[in-house]
């Protein structure tokens, strides 16, 4: 209890909760403002925040660059199998047999590559303006979490036109995989839990040894359903919180 008392008291714990748990007419209050889907907006919002440049636009340009990826992937979705017999010609049919068809997949090829591109820079506008810091410590956590998942959907993205181009791109990152520390064959102390090529992290991604029909199936689920419904929950958390955290960061904010 003590320590958990410590806990309660650090600068980490106040960052993500805000507020005591008793039955009080404020903390009721307190419960309602902290709800997002109750109390989205903030009462103000500093004139910097609004200041073009100082936040550049990130934030917003990588919510805009998700929907389009995500109107224009559920299009695709109409004309893609994830097998290996048909994945490939699948898209040679959509380019060249579907009116508009190269257009909606290179629209969303190079929004993919944009949106990655955006991230990264909202990331170094943050980093670079202070505004990891308290008490926005959570909120850069969540920021870096999304930061993984837009990498990991651009990963798992490149294998499903079953090209030689995302065919070996995902032959090079999970062999990096197998060089993972305890959970890869080849990363160091494997050998302690007794990991194989046939049950490490690699295996695992791809469903088997090599990259096929397995590899592809799993990719299309995680680019497809996991990773952007995760996004969107964490995002929306991200959102509230900015609004929390008293929108955006000031430029002398500390």
């Amino acid at each position: 209890m003590k320590m958990l008392d410590t806990i309660k008291r650090s600068v980490l714990w106040k960052s993500i909760f805000r507020r005591e748990y008793k039955d009080t007419p404020r903390n009721r209050a307190l419960a309602i403002f902290g709800n997002i889907f109750m109390h989205l907006h903030p009462v103000k919002i500093r004139s910097s925040a609004v200041k073009l440049r100082y936040t550049w636009g990130m934030g917003g340009i990588s919510l805009f660059s998700f929907i389009i990826l995500t109107v224009t992937g559920f299009l695709l979705m109409f004309y893609y199998h994830p097998s290996v017999e048909k994945a490939f010609w699948d898209i040679k049919d959509l380019e060249f047999q579907v009116p508009y068809g190269i257009f909606l997949r290179n629209l969303h090829r190079w929004g993919a590559h944009f949106m990655v591109i955006v991230v990264w820079l909202h990331m170094f506008r943050v980093f670079m303006t202070g505004s990891y810091k308290s008490p926005r410590q959570f909120n850069w956590s969540i920021g870096v979490i999304l930061l993984v998942l837009t990498m990991l959907l651009s990963f798992t993205g490149y294998l499903l036109p079953w090209d030689q181009l995302g065919l070996w791109a995902i032959v090079v990152g999970t062999n990096m995989a197998a060089g993972t520390p305890l959970l890869g064959f080849e990363g160091p102390f494997s050998e302690y839990l007794g990991i194989t090529p046939y049950n490490d992290v690699r295996f695992a991604i791809l469903g088997g040894s090599t990259v096929g029909g397995n590899a592809l199936l799993r990719s299309y689920v995680w680019h497809c359903v996991v990773i952007p419904l995760v996004a969107v929950v964490l995002m929306a958390v991200h959102f509230w919180r900015v609004r929390k955290d008293g929108g955006i960061s000031g430029p002398h904010s500390s």
